[in-house]
């Protein structure tokens, strides 16, 4: 028998496991911390890869989920450490909430939009905890000040290396989700029936050669985008050295040698850096790849970055 499985935090197989009616079910009552009787009906709705750059070839494959037909939910799978991820998540939930309306209508129409971040990678690198959610809430007093859009961020890295029998819903699935050895999935299934749903949903998919062809491009895509942005970034650090040099060169004239070069070296990869983690943002990466080989070309991003 073949014993392959997908890993499910490749969005993919995520997006196929949430397919699946009662692990849907199972995954928002434990995230949205609600009774799952009380999930009377979830929808998914269309979606395709969110690009905001035409020549992105990667994109990012979410799941949306209507709740009850009052709520809205993006859930997002991302491997990849990406510095902006709060400002991208804001933006498509605020995208989300804006298209509900048409001309013309009243304000009472907006549902609720959740976003449910799964990331590979530490967004929060000060706090300890794998999972926080987030309002819009008073500073002060700390009362909300609508509970229209909510903010739920996974961080695997963060997760616990055991399990205790007091481990909540949310730890299980993360634990679920971040597991990639047989052994781990089926101790996991026995805690929890809905678990056990996407872990039957999970074997299905894996023995389907379609599918399965269709998950190692995806993978694929993946690990190659991770390579490049690795390769991209190391670039950029030599060149930002090389520049960070002359700057610092120049700088010693006044201050001294040894200090200018030190002050040029970290201002170079700064600039470099910001320029890098920007044409990302963007899904410029055409624009990076050139820039990391043509000084000029890069100088030219520079000045119309402002930086």
């Amino acid at each position: 028998m073949n014993d392959f499985l997908m890993k499910p935090k490749i969005d993919f197989a995520f997006k196929e496991i949430m397919s699946d009616e009662k692990a849907r079910i199972g995954f928002l009552s434990a995230i949205l911390k609600l009774n799952p009787n009380d999930i009377k009906e979830t929808l998914l709705l269309k979606t395709e890869l969110q690009k905001t750059y035409e020549e992105d070839k990667l994109g990012i494959l979410d799941v949306k989920v209507l709740l009850n037909n009052d709520t809205e939910i993006d859930i997002e799978v991302q491997l990849s450490k990406l510095e902006v991820w709060t400002d991208r998540a804001l933006f498509y939930l605020s995208k989300m909430y804006s298209e509900q309306i048409e001309q013309g209508q009243k304000y009472d129409v907006f549902k609720k939009c959740v976003s449910i971040s799964i990331l590979d990678f530490m967004l929060f690198k000060e706090e300890t905890n794998f999972y926080s959610c987030f309002h819009i809430m008073e500073d002060t007093h700390h009362f909300i000040y609508t509970d229209k859009m909510e903010f739920h961020v996974l961080e695997l890295p963060k997760l616990p290396k055991e399990l205790k029998d007091s481990s909540d819903n949310v730890l299980l699935w993360a634990k679920f989700i971040n597991a990639e050895r047989k052994e781990e999935f089926e101790m996991i299934a026995t805690k929890d029936p809905y678990i056990a749903s996407a872990y039957q949903k999970l074997q299905v998919i894996s023995q389907d050669k379609q599918k399965r062809l269709e998950y190692e491009a995806r993978e694929k895509a993946i690990r190659d985008y991770n390579q490049f942005m690795y390769e991209a970034d190391q670039r950029g650090e030599k060149r930002g050295i090389e520049r960070g040099i002359k700057i610092g060169e120049q700088r010693g004239i006044e201050i001294g040698e040894q200090r200018g070069i030190e002050i040029g070296e970290q201002r170079g990869i700064e600039r470099i850096n910001k320029l890098n983690a920007l044409l990302v943002s963007n899904k410029r990466f055409d624009d990076l790849t050139r820039s990391s080989n043509n000084p000029e070309y890069q100088e030219k991003l520079l000045d119309e970055y402002g930086i």
